[in-house]
């Protein structure tokens, strides 16, 4: 039998006490006694769901900014579920009940989050198929192999910026420039990276009074490159995309990058400065890397499970009445998709201290139709850059106590605002010099020798010669003519073995 749970769309009367005024952050309850992911409680996400895995289990009842209500999906099992079930969710926000009505209004915090734009993360059916399937098909071009060797040349000239200086801040020098660099190029724009758009994309993400200037300033950005490519056309991802059968309008192929250069850049620079922290930060960790017991790309994938780049994702909406984690959904309602808690799920995890070496079946990158399409490229970023890093610069360590970081949380993701570091300063490499196949030396003169005994050779292409002055062997007597060799005798034949009845009487005979 169901169990009868809260509802976001016909709440009952409000828990017994005072209740709290509408939007007062001050209280961590808000209205109906339901705790908000907002406001001081808020501040630590991750003790606050487990607070909400207690009082409510897989699935709990929450408000979002304004007292917008809404249920976090905190179980694994459930969550994966509700990605890989689009009969029964949706991620179109204009089915949410809270939105139709009014509730939310159009300048809400969370705007960017869930406002419904023409792309495929929030398409479904035929015109999901359509845009998806050029997305995925642009990617598919990516030649990995060049990649990772365009990372390593970016790695190394960030890199070359403060390896004389012996200290630096990995995040706001490495790891927010690194997947900014890797993108544009990605994307063929190479020539508009700069500390500008890095800036930008971060600043739109935390929703300062500047974020519309910000996010305006790299919309401009693909709107040069979305025309450029269409009259210049070149081996990268946009012209791919612009070329797909799907015919994509200019529009579509502006907002799709713009999806893909700041979801890729968010969450690859969050995994960045995670992984680099958790060395830092952890004697056996570190250990395990240096010693080989663990490999730049195992470490990136156990700070998946425990760090993912995006904590959660909001959101999803219920097409239909129906039952998740023992919550009875309304038509209507919104979900917020778990990532954190639900990696962090103690029926997946009981043991959170074990290594998850080898195990890709975290949320990192959620599931179902709306899976990320570029997770191979944000591994390739981690993986190649950090290993770089690490090579050159074998001494790094932190240059503050560990309790002195700092991060700026939100629903969506937490963010290490700084990481600074110490090494020993080393000069900067020539990252333009690239690899080529030298000719092979000369063969040195001298003497070769063999069965008939040590010869001379003349002396190799390349080689000084001798002086004239120089003494010189005398030359040996001429040899006779050489004499006709006596025709060859035919072999003879194997003597056969006798057979036993002669050896017998061979043996009888005394012979």
């Amino acid at each position: 039998m169901t169990p009868e749970s809260h509802s976001l769309t016909d709440r009952g009367p409000a828990a017994d006490g005072p209740v709290p005024p509408p939007g007062c952050p001050v209280h961590p309850l808000g209205p109906g006694g339901v705790r908000r992911l907002y406001g001081p409680e808020a501040e630590n996400l991750e003790a606050l769901y487990e607070k909400l895995r207690a009082e409510h289990g897989a699935v709990a009842p929450v408000l979002i900014h304004d007292d917008v209500p809404m249920w976090v999906v905190l179980g694994h099992t459930e969550n994966l579920h509700m990605v890989r079930s689009p009969s029964q969710f949706t991620r179109d926000s204009r089915t949410w009940e809270q939105l139709r009505s009014g509730r939310v209004r159009p300048d809400h915090p969370l705007t960017p989050h869930f406002a419904w734009q023409p792309i495929c993360s929030y398409a479904e059916g035929d015109e999901h198929l359509r845009l998806r399937g050029a997305v995925t098909g642009a990617m598919s071009t990516i030649d990995y192999r060049g990649l990772r060797r365009y990372i390593n040349r970016a790695t190394q000239s960030l890199v070359n910026r403060f390896c004389e200086e012996g200290r630096a801040d990995l995040v706001g020098q490495f790891a927010d420039h690194l997947p900014m660099a890797v993108m544009c190029e990605v994307l063929g724009m190479a020539d508009e990276y700069n500390d500008r758009i890095v800036q930008a994309a971060r600043d739109m993400l935390k929703g300062t009074e500047t974020a519309i200037a910000s996010n305006q300033y790299i919309v401009d950005a693909l709107t040069r490159l979305t025309a450029r490519r269409r009259t210049q056309p070149e081996d990268d991802f946009t012209t791919h995309l612009v070329n797909h059968p799907a015919r994509l309008t200019d529009d579509e192929v502006r907002e799709h990058l713009r999806l893909i250069l700041i979801a890729a850049y968010e969450a690859t620079a969050n995994l960045i400065a995670n992984v680099l922290r958790v060395i830092l930060t952890d004697p056996r960790f570190r250990a395990q890397l240096n010693g080989g017991q663990m490999t730049v790309p195992e470490a990136v994938e156990q700070s998946l499970w425990d760090e993912p780049p995006f904590s959660g994702i909001l959101g999803y909406f219920a097409k239909q009445d129906t039952e998740l984690g023992g919550q009875r959904i309304r038509k209507g309602d919104g979900l917020l998709f778990g990532i954190a808690p639900g990696n962090l799920d103690p029926r997946v995890r009981p043991d959170l201290s074990a290594s998850m070496q080898g195990n890709r079946s975290h949320l990192a990158f959620g599931g179902g139709p709306h899976e990320c399409p570029g997770q191979d490229i944000g591994r390739a970023i981690a993986d190649t850059g950090i290993d770089a890093l690490l090579m050159r610069l074998p001494d790094i360590r932190l240059d503050c106590a560990e309790e002195e970081l700092r991060w700026t949380a939100s629903i969506a993701s937490r963010h290490l605002v700084e990481l600074p570091v110490r090494f020993e300063p080393r000069p900067p490499q020539d990252v333009t010099q690239r690899p080529a196949l030298r000719p092979l030396p000369a063969q040195r003169p001298g003497w070769l020798i063999s069965t008939d005994g040590p010869k001379t050779t003349e002396p190799a292409a390349g080689w000084p010669l001798p002086p004239e002055s120089a003494e010189r062997p005398t030359p040996a007597e001429p040899a006779a003519p050489p004499q006709p060799a006596a025709p060859p005798q035919p072999a003879a034949e194997p003597r056969r073995r006798p057979g036993p009845w002669r050896r017998v009487l061979r043996w009888w005979r005394g012979d």
